[in-house]
């Protein structure tokens, strides 16, 4: 009898409790579920969007394979637009400024490399997008951003690359013995026997930089 008055007492104990606390225990259960539910939730969304945009910049490169430019255009700015925080939204940028640049339009080739480097969503992606900048702005005589971009953080692989064209950014300030530098740096970065370690070397000889 003693354990059955025991077991009551808990029992009463027990829904006092629940009849005090239903609520909040509800709410929390609730927010649990909702929480789950919200992670499941974002998962499939940037799934959907990743298939999406992989679908238009499969069509961007067809565009882009045909030479349909008008096409090429509208896609990228689909892209950019609706799909900036997939990897294809900064992809899309930089074919984008390509478009620009070889239309003669920098200005817009700059926006665009711009965007892309505030978009990228790899180190790689972003370091392309920074040397193609510094490109630009050099063509633009812009040569403090030129190397403002050259000066960003990139991969290791990218050092031979952003030490050539900052031989070329200061080359056109008359910074003869600073290109000399950056040159000699790309040369030691660049792979031997490749195409544009040769035609730094050929930079280079050019400045009166000797040796190999």
């Amino acid at each position: 009898m003693a354990y059955d008055l025991e077991e009551q007492e808990k029992i009463d104990a027990l829904r006092a409790w629940w009849n005090q606390n239903a609520r909040l225990v509800s709410a929390a259960l609730l927010a649990a579920a909702l929480a789950a539910a919200g992670v499941s939730g974002w998962r499939w969304y940037h799934q959907r969007q990743g298939e999406q945009a992989s679908a238009l910049y499969a069509a961007l490169e067809q565009a882009v394979g045909t030479g349909d430019g008008q096409q090429a255009r509208q896609l990228c700015a689909q892209l950019m637009e609706r799909y900036p925080r997939t990897v294809y939204g900064p992809m899309a940028a930089l074919v984008a400024a390509k478009i620009s640049f070889d239309a003669g339009d920098l200005n817009s080739a700059g926006s665009q490399l711009e965007w892309a480097t505030e978009h990228a969503r790899d180190e790689e992606t972003a370091a392309v997008a920074h040397l193609r900048l510094a490109a630009v702005r050099l063509d633009q005589r812009r040569y403090d951003e030129a190397l403002a971009a050259l000066g960003e953080k990139h991969p290791e692989s990218f050092d031979g690359l952003y030490a050539d064209l900052r031989g070329d950014v200061l080359v056109a300030q008359g910074k003869i013995e600073e290109a000399r530098a950056a040159y000699r740096q790309a040369l030691e970065k660049l792979p031997p026997g490749s195409g544009i370690r040769r035609m730094v070397q050929v930079k280079l000889d050019g400045i009166g930089g000797g040796g190999t």
